[in-house]
């Protein structure tokens, strides 16, 4: 998933952060959305031994992100000048707002403000950073090329600042007129980051070639926003009454089955693609963590289901999500398992060449 160049590493030396994916933070996306699906289940005990472990992965990721960009600032600079590559960096914001918004929900107040700030500041650094660097610093050529399912990142951070703000809104004492504002304001520019980037995607697939290669598995984001728009929604219906909430509340409430309507037709075509990738084109289905952009789509959309048929009395939705919710931690389980063992053969690989090398 990185596009920086790889550089010539030692045969066997330990593996470093040098080219981890900047989209690793999908993980604590799959994990965390799995958490607040298994909360809404009434899977409480699951939802609680899945928060302690989004909670670990998004520490060690944070961990190894910083040696990353301590230690090899020059390929970070790279990932975020590769159109392919750059947006996914907003899996940060996105992770640490699902986190946010799972510790939220089991009443962990003050993490989850701090995380919700962290990534406030993070999505508006990297929303004015990252088009920068990928539209206007990108000399004559066209970027068209390089658009790809993880352009919808950007989206799904803003919906995600805007769950985490919501859900503190229903908790707070004090500020419920910023993080109303917080919420609206992210809900609104998503939104509209999602119709700007579906319409550059519909062109890249329209008007230029495309291989089975190119319908990776990050176009499942797509799928995943339309869910997380509807999440993000009725979060936002259900805050307390102020100017700005009053103002929008029926616009967002009108929007929210439309956008449910939209991720239940694209979760067929999304499958179709999948089969029509692997099993007529041919194409290695192995671990990559792109992977990981199916298990929050089918979490979120999952959760979006129940979280709709709360708030709009849909029962069809909510036992559809009911049901998704098996299929979504059976996804997330396999894709789990896949992970682990691609890191033990990885370790098994740079061991190797110490343990036949006579002393």
């Amino acid at each position: 998933m990185t596009g920086a160049q790889p550089t010539r590493r030692r045969e066997g030396a330990w593996p470093t952060p040098a080219h981890m994916s900047p989209g690793y933070f999908a993980v604590v996306m799959g994990t965390g959305i799995i958490t607040i699906g298994a909360g809404q289940r009434g899977w409480h005990t699951l939802a609680d031994l899945l928060l302690i472990l989004t909670a670990g992965e998004y520490a060690v990721l944070v961990l190894l992100s910083l040696w990353r960009v301590g230690g090899y600032r020059d390929l970070v600079v790279v990932d975020l000048k590769n159109p392919r590559v750059s947006f996914q960096f907003f899996t940060f914001v996105a992770g640490t707002n699902v986190l946010a918004a799972a510790l939220a929900a089991h009443g962990h107040l003050t993490a989850a403000t701090v995380l919700l700030c962290v990534g406030v500041v993070a999505v508006t650094v990297l929303g004015y950073v990252i088009p920068w660097l990928v539209l206007l610093a990108r000399g004559p050529r066209s970027v068209l090329p390089d658009v790809n399912g993880t352009w919808f990142l950007w989206a799904v951070a803003l919906h995600s600042v805007a769950i985490g703000a919501a859900i503190l809104e229903h908790h707070a004492t004090a500020g419920t007129d910023v993080l109303a504002a917080v919420a609206v304001i992210s809900w609104s520019v998503g939104v509209g980051l999602y119709v700007a980037t579906a319409v550059l995607v519909m062109m890249r697939l329209v008007l230029l070639p495309v291989e089975p290669e190119d319908i990776d598995p990050p176009f499942w984001i797509l799928m995943g926003l339309s869910a997380l728009v509807v999440v993000a929604g009725s979060h936002i219906v259900e805050m307390a009454d102020t100017p700005l909430v009053d103002d929008v509340r029926g616009l967002v409430a009108g929007l929210l089955v439309l956008f449910w309507g939209v991720a239940a037709w694209l979760l067929p075509v999304m499958v179709a693609l999948g089969v029509w990738r692997h099993g007529f084109r041919r194409v290695p289905l192995r671990y990559t963590p792109a992977l990981w952009s199916i298990v929050f789509p089918l979490g979120m959309f999952a959760a979006s289901g129940m979280t709709l048929g709360g708030t709009d009395r849909v029962p069809l939705a909510t036992w559809l999500g009911r049901e998704l919710m098996w299929v979504a931690l059976g996804v997330w389980a396999l894709t789990y398992l896949a992970m682990v063992w691609s890191g033990v053969r990885r370790l098994r690989e740079v061991r190797s060449p110490f343990i036949r090398s006579p002393r």
